[in-house]
């Protein structure tokens, strides 16, 4: 599959895998449809740390939602793999108080499409999330299906995958979409530090077959502007 006919299927495939992955295809290809602004006025807290165009020179960050791309958050098929569904829905789990989403396009890599999301949470409940994660991963190897809104993605090969942060714990796993007949590979990294869950997803849009991974310089830069501008987490 070459890259224009990837380009093309993109939305299709990621709206109905329920990738949260389709803001940053927005992000692909051309500049963005509605740049991430550095900072404003009335900006909440969360919104001032989470990433910015401008902050990664090698990569544009969009708060865009891409048009079709499906909103909300996925039901499992099974109860145990549902922490795995609701990660790539609006929010990473109902109990996130607020949540602030973004898209980034990669300059180097065009095919490569990213997703970071902060999420404020009451702490005890961002720890609960990530034990959820980490079991749902070990318990769902063999994969589950996820729908939202009518539309339904198939999430194979899931496996844990190690991934040092400097967070205060970090949940890391690769599986594969399937919808529509079309395939692609996926990474998640999810990052508890303090009351705040950052989440980033790396999709494959290129056809390699091959799981692409979080790009470290985006994680490492998410999390400095998150603690500079949250000190106590």
């Amino acid at each position: 599959m070459h890259a224009r006919a990837t380009r093309g299927a993109a939305p299709a495939l990621l709206a109905a895998a329920l990738l949260l992955a389709a803001t940053a295809a927005g992000c692909t290809g051309g500049p963005p449809r509605d740049t991430a602004k550095a900072s404003s006025a009335g900006a909440s807290p969360l919104e001032r740390a989470a990433l910015a165009d401008g902050d990664l020179p090698d990569y544009r960050v969009s708060a865009a939602r891409r048009a079709g791309a499906v909103a909300g958050q996925p039901t499992a098929d099974t109860a145990r793999c549902q922490p795995l569904a609701d990660i790539m829905g609006d929010r990473p789990g109902p109990a996130a108080l607020t949540t602030v989403n973004r898209g980034l396009g990669s300059r180097r890599a065009p095919a490569l499409a990213l997703s970071a999301s902060l999420s404020a949470y009451d702490p005890g409940d961002a720890r609960r999330l990530l034990a959820a994660l980490r079991t749902a991963v070990a318990d769902c190897a063999a994969g589950f299906t996820a729908r939202v809104q009518g539309r339904s993605g198939r999430f194979s090969d899931v496996a844990a995958v190690p991934y040092g942060t400097g967070g205060d714990e970090t949940v890391s796993w690769t599986a594969t979409g399937t919808a529509r007949g079309l395939r692609a590979p996926l990474h998640l990294v999810v990052i508890r530090e303090g009351g705040t869950v950052l989440r980033f997803m790396a999709l494959d849009l290129g056809g390699r077959g091959t799981h692409p991974r979080v790009p470290r310089p985006v994680v490492e830069r998410q999390l400095s502007k998150l603690r500079a501008t949250l000190p106590a987490g």
